[in-house]
């Protein structure tokens, strides 16, 4: 064997482990870690605008409809947003952020009512990690009943992708599973499960009809969207809009789990869910031309951008082992 074998093959392995290393977090995420080890600092706060207040030092609030608020985290590096929705006898919160702060004081603080933890999947940063809730309810898929005995959910590692900023795996107590396509009703309010996998296969919406509001966690947010990682599949992406298409008033109003850009919630349209489907119908058909290796970046719209693996990479499939198959 060459001396320049072994080298040759030590650069392979090495392109391997960050290339997987990429796969599992967001790539300035990856880098501030590996430089740093330690999770990045909380940002400054920001000037929000009208509408808009800071509830303490960490969380703003801003009421987007009504007995509908935005809680947002605009000092944590992702800018997470949850969204607390309520009805005249029960309340839902969509997310909960990854906990640093807990955020059931400041929602104990907009209603009284009981409230319904829902995570729209299982990342870390928005399942609130160490905050422990009264009620919690997940999308029901046979893989996770089948690892939830007794209603006791413990996430995989790719599933929660916590481990680079230090954040453990708390398993979720689960009262409720939620089918796709069924109703939580809030009392004078009702909420539908959209199941909308794409960024990982347990991702899903909240739609309130009646208010033509869509919820869409990480499905649908401003900026680049995260398509690429272990778990994700270009195919469920493109079922999931069609999903939303076929469901959802063309004059919704969407609100996203992350923002671009201060001030305010992060807030799209109907048109953005449009461009996205024609993206990837697109991208499907061998049409489209990305930039860049790994990710490759598509892009969308003005406000939006798809960053897939590559062409011979992706995921077209609407099956993923670990989960069984798709609900109908």
């Amino acid at each position: 064997m060459s001396r320049r074998r072994p080298l040759l093959i030590l650069l392979l392995l090495t392109a391997v482990v960050v290339t997987g290393l990429a796969i599992a977090q967001r790539h300035a995420l990856l880098v501030f870690v590996l430089a740093t080890d330690a999770p990045p600092p909380p940002l400054p706060p920001t000037d929000e605008g009208p509408g808009v207040h800071w509830a303490d030092d960490w969380f703003t609030v801003e009421e987007i409809a009504p007995d509908t608020w935005a809680i947002g985290e605009p000092r944590f590096h992702q800018s997470n947003f949850s969204y607390l929705i309520a009805g005249r006898e029960r309340a839902v919160l969509f997310d909960a952020g990854p906990g640093i702060r807990d955020l059931r004081p400041i929602a104990r603080r907009l209603t009284s009512r009981s409230i319904l933890f829902v995570p729209s999947h299982f990342h870390y940063d928005h399942v609130g990690n160490a905050i422990t809730f009264e009620h919690v309810a997940v999308i029901d898929l046979p893989g996770l009943r089948a690892r939830a005995p007794r209603g006791r959910l413990s996430l995989t590692a790719a599933e929660h992708l916590g481990a680079m900023e230090g954040f453990e795996r708390v398993p979720l107590e689960v009262d409720r599973w939620l089918a796709p396509g069924e109703s939580i009703e809030l009392g004078g309010r009702r909420l539908e499960v959209l199941y909308t996998p794409g960024h990982t296969p347990d991702s899903i919406s909240l739609l309130d009809p009646d208010a033509r509001l869509l919820f869409t966690g990480d499905f649908l947010y401003p900026g680049p969207l995260f398509a690429f990682l272990s778990n994700s599949s270009l195919g469920d992406y493109r079922r999931a809009a069609a999903t939303v298409l076929a469901r959802v008033d063309p004059d919704a109003r969407l609100y996203g789990a992350h923002r671009a850009a201060p001030p305010g919630a992060p807030r799209l349209a109907m048109d953005d869910v449009r461009d996205l489907a024609v993206t990837l119908r697109a991208l499907a058909a061998g049409e489209l031309d990305g930039e860049g290796v790994y990710p490759v970046r598509y892009g969308v719209n003005e406000r939006l951008e798809l960053l897939a693996e590559p062409r011979w990479l992706a995921r077209w499939s609407e099956f993923h082992p670990d989960f069984g198959p798709r609900p109908r």
